[in-house]
């Protein structure tokens, strides 16, 4: 099944300077989100399916949108998470069978590599409100520096019968990072932890 969209947003996030200090060069986040028709919203479906089918559409456009919108080639992507609200007549399952089974390998493939598990979030809501996009490193889970998230919101989504899915990507960790752990420089991504 292919995915109904009838909007796409994409937004970047700059961070110039943190605690009175300069960063240089800026931290930077992207957020790209799709609001698609959810096609079984109002009732219950066994068969997903066709939800998964769209998650491994919109995880390779969020995630090119997302490297584009960087102005980055895929392997300096350095984080990577997603998301989804449900709207109205949607249920959390919606979103899980969006983003679990086959959103990761196309997004994975816009960020070259992406040995660790994408951090994700789900829920129910309505317009306006906030869907937050937690992240993690893409390759090694021990790296702390890359523990963050970024919000995304759109004021008229998602209606009854929608889903908002959004994909983010960084090209860095947090600004002024000093809670340990490995760093980016020294994670090697082979088993996805470190």
């Amino acid at each position: 099944m292919k995915s109904e969209i009838r909007k796409i947003a994409v937004s970047v996030e700059e961070t110039h300077q943190e605690a009175g200090r300069d960063i240089s060069p800026a931290t930077r986040k992207a957020v790209a989100v799709a609001v698609i028709r959810n096609p079984f919203a109002g009732g219950y479906t066994e068969d997903l399916n066709p939800l998964m089918e769209i998650g491994a559409e919109l995880g390779g456009l969020l995630g090119d949108k997302c490297v584009q919108a960087l102005g980055i080639t895929p392997d300096q992507a350095e984080s990577y998470g997603k998301a989804a609200m449900v709207g109205e007549g949607g249920e959390l399952e919606h979103a899980a069978a969006i983003l679990h089974p086959q959103l990761g390998a196309p997004l994975r493939k816009a960020v070259e590599k992406g040995a660790a598990l994408v951090p994700s979030s789900k829920k129910m809501g309505g317009p306006g409100q906030a869907l937050d996009v937690p992240l993690g490193h893409k390759d090694a889970a021990y790296v702390r520096s890359h523990f963050d998230g970024i919000e995304a919101r759109l004021n008229d989504s998602p209606r009854a019968g929608e889903i908002m899915v959004a994909v983010a990507v960084t090209d860095s960790g947090r600004p002024l990072p000093r809670v340990g752990g490995l760093s980016h420089d020294d994670a090697e991504g082979k088993d996805g932890l470190r």
